[in-house]
């Protein structure tokens, strides 16, 4: 085997404003391995600030690995690197697939079946927030998640109003996601005026560490709460399960590049499931390589929620790929070729 690794600084198309900050570019690397005339590539996505992969090492640990793949030895630690173990995971599967991309063979492959989506609203003043929301609706989204918890709250409440006056519930389905960004102390007040626009859901309200307060706060909660940052670990399946039993959530968000690839957000979905708690995946900002396996493998778990996978047109760089949103749906366009790392 043949294992090398490329890094690709992503850009985004205009700034995107969270409650973290403001966010131009993003890393990626791609891990590409070799073996018997097939190339399979899997990719290691960090969001800084987030990841708990540390970017000032990653190529350091990248080469340890691909001098292990080659030469067939023990691989290093990768407890600590959420992002390198979705790369090899989704690499190792690339190498078996027939042609490095199918990776869980589908209708959604196939390009017969798709997924629906929330369309995602970045922070930004009241004009340009209203601007996205009324370019989603008019590409047929029927559910929108709006960035909350770094401006005025006053008027993030005066644009729920202003798209409830105009569309239903029945109609459009909005989520919120505050980031971690309300202190405890005034996040169920925030919660209560929330949900008087019939709000689906918030993702993680408050920062993350603070089981006490995000417990008792979904105790009281007038609207569901997610879990999203809070599952970022590592955490064991005891652990997992001690998070779950100990907060109560009622939903949690799953990022695959942020968990430690598919197996361990399988072990979230598990602990979930024994609990009676629902939960949606969403993508950590990957190119359209991370993207399309994450796609995939949420479709292979037969998902009837909208899933938050409609973030590949964010960037002006890119890679090319068959991934197509219509009407509010993540699909396949077979006719379209990947284009070269």
């Amino acid at each position: 085997m043949q294992a090398t690794f490329k890094k690709h600084r992503l850009e985004f198309k205009r700034p995107s404003g969270t409650s973290r900050g403001v966010l131009r570019s993003k890393d990626s690397w791609f891990l590409v391995l070799k073996e018997e005339g097939k190339t399979a590539i899997g990719e290691c996505s960090l969001l800084e600030g987030l990841s708990p992969d540390d970017p000032l090492q990653i190529e350091s640990l990248l080469k340890l690995l691909c001098t292990a793949l080659e030469k067939g030895t023990e691989l290093p630690d990768l407890s600590m690197w959420p992002a390198v173990q979705m790369g090899l995971e989704t690499a190792l599967l690339s190498l078996k697939s027939a042609d490095g991309f199918t990776l869980f063979p589908s209708e959604f492959t196939r390009g017969t079946e798709q997924i629906p989506i929330n369309g995602l609203v970045w922070m930004g003043d009241f004009d340009f927030m209203n601007e996205q929301i009324k370019d989603l609706l008019k590409r047929g989204f029927g559910c929108i998640k709006m960035k909350i918890g770094a401006l005025d709250f006053e008027s993030e409440l005066k644009l729920l109003a202003q798209l409830r006056k105009e569309y239903k519930e029945s109609e459009i389905t909005i989520r919120v996601d505050a980031n971690g960004a309300f202190k405890p102390t005034e996040a169920l007040e925030k919660l209560k005026r929330l949900s008087a626009y019939q709000v689906h859901s918030i993702e993680q309200p408050i920062a993350v560490n603070q089981w006490a307060s995000m417990a008792e706060l979904c105790l009281k909660t007038p609207l569901p709460i997610a879990l999203d940052e809070e599952l970022i670990g590592p955490y064991n399946a005891i652990e997992k399960q001690n998070l779950i039993s100990q907060i109560k959530p009622q939903y949690l968000i799953l990022k695959p590049s942020l968990l430690g690839g598919f197996q361990q957000s399988e072990a979230w979905i598990d602990a979930a499931q024994k609990a009676g708690i629902d939960w949606w995946v969403t993508s950590a900002l990957e190119s359209n390589i991370g993207l399309n396996a994450i796609a995939q493998w949420t479709y292979s778990l037969e998902v009837s929620l909208h899933q938050g996978l409609g973030t590949g047109s964010l960037f002006t760089n890119n890679i090319e790929s068959p991934l197509i949103i219509e009407k509010g749906c993540l699909g396949i366009n077979n006719s379209i070729t990947w284009s070269s790392i």
